[in-house]
């Protein structure tokens, strides 16, 4: 075993299979005593059981390491607090909670329904929401932690996963706040984007061309949770990971601005707005686009 996370205690959502089980494992070998938390559904969020989240913790325990299992739901408040509760009682502190868990619902915006938006909107949002209230509360008194939230690519927008996009793009907002709210406790907030194989990237409707393993997702939650992260004070991040490469995406800012000479009416916007402050392209749309072309003209789609 490691010593990257030595003496610090970290609560995993999500736990139970792919990426947050590689995460639990990871941190369990680098020192880290782990609450691994899984509702154990499938991927469209049916059929809980708790056998995974139990099945993690032996293979940690049989490596070595200390770890607890917690079966709750982390769409509601009382699961994500007691995911805090069990690594309090059981490790009497929590250093790090990430926010790995996640269901799909697909469908195309104009046929999505009630059922399939509130659960996903549930599970990644809300999740991760509930689990960083009950955390920062800890880590305030503490005098530091680390919270990570999972999102993805999607947040730039989807074809047929509004409710995952929004959620995403949600969790980057919850996180980019964390940071703000909570620098001065000393508890850092990050985000992570992975790609990589797992039964949900599975079902992505098209290729992935940069692609790993959830093994490398780990590797970099490992350093985020890290002291050496938290001396270089990295907060308030959005990272991608795909295999060998690591990104960082750029902070919302302003593009262009224009001013009036008086007030605007709709005829000044539409004479001045197109050639001035024109658009900021939508790089997926253009992506679609070009799709589309290739379908039209017979030719396969350059991805």
């Amino acid at each position: 075993m490691g010593n990257f996370l030595a003496g610090r205690t970290v609560a995993v959502t999500g736990a139970g299979r792919g990426i947050g089980r590689a995460v639990a494992l990871a941190c369990a070998a680098e020192g880290a005593k782990v609450v691994v938390n899984d509702h154990g559904v499938s991927v469209d969020g049916a059929e809980p059981a708790s056998e995974v989240a139990e099945a993690v913790v032996k293979e940690i325990e049989v490596a070595g390491g200390e770890a607890v299992a917690v079966a709750d739901d982390i769409s509601t408040m009382e699961g994500g607090q007691r995911v805090v509760d069990t690594a309090l009682a059981r490790f009497g502190r929590l250093d790090g909670a990430v926010c790995v868990a996640g269901i799909l619902r697909e469908r195309m915006l104009f046929n999505m329904t009630e059922d399939e938006w509130d659960p996903v909107v549930a599970t990644h949002l809300k999740g991760t929401f509930t689990v960083f209230r009950a955390a920062s509360a800890v880590m305030r008194e503490q005098g530091g932690g680390t919270l990570i939230g999972f999102t993805s690519g999607n947040h730039q927008g989807s074809v047929a996963q509004a409710n995952y996009s929004a959620a995403k793009g949600g969790v980057i907002s919850l996180v980019r706040s964390a940071a703000l709210g909570l620098h001065k406790y000393g508890v850092t907030a990050n985000a992570v984007a992975p790609v990589a194989r797992t039964r949900m990237s599975a079902g992505v409707p098209m290729e992935l061309k940069e692609i790993g393993e959830p093994e490398d997702v780990a590797a970099l939650v490992v350093y985020l949770l890290s002291e050496r992260a938290r001396t270089e004070n990295i907060t308030g991040q959005v990272y991608t990971i795909a295999g060998p490469k690591i990104a960082v995406w750029a902070q919302p800012r302003e593009l262009r601005a224009a001013y009036a000479d008086g007030a605007w009416t709709p005829e000044r916007i539409a004479d001045f707005l197109p050639g001035t402050v024109g658009t900021d392209p939508m790089p997926m749309l253009a992506h679609l686009g070009a799709m589309a072309k290739a379908a039209a003209s017979g030719d396969r789609p350059n991805r």
